[in-house]
């Protein structure tokens, strides 16, 4: 039975007792990218079974659009791994 708890923990929304201190916000982050990463992995294994030519007829052209999709995704969140948040834009002249 799904409870508003496992709901939030299965999307990682759950902030409980003692999840500010560096540790838990360590594991955490560990226990959430590792099952995200495995179904990255697993939605880009699936997205690969299209290229059988038995199943499927497909351009060039598609294929290079399909890539270009992921890789643009790709270097968005590799960006947000890389910039800080607490980055404030001011305007100045």
């Amino acid at each position: 039975m799904l409870t508003v708890v496992n709901i939030c923990d299965k999307y990682g929304d759950l902030k409980g007792a003692g999840m500010n201190d560096k540790s838990s916000k360590q594991e955490r982050f560990k226990r959430l990218a590792t099952k995200r990463t495995n179904n990255v992995l697993k939605a880009l294994k699936v997205l690969g079974n299209l290229s059988n030519r038995s199943a499927y007829d497909y351009t060039n052209e598609e294929v290079d659009a399909i890539f270009n999709a992921v890789d643009k995704q790709m270097r968005v969140v590799r960006n947000k791994f890389h910039t800080f948040r607490d980055e404030k834009t001011e305007f100045k002249f």
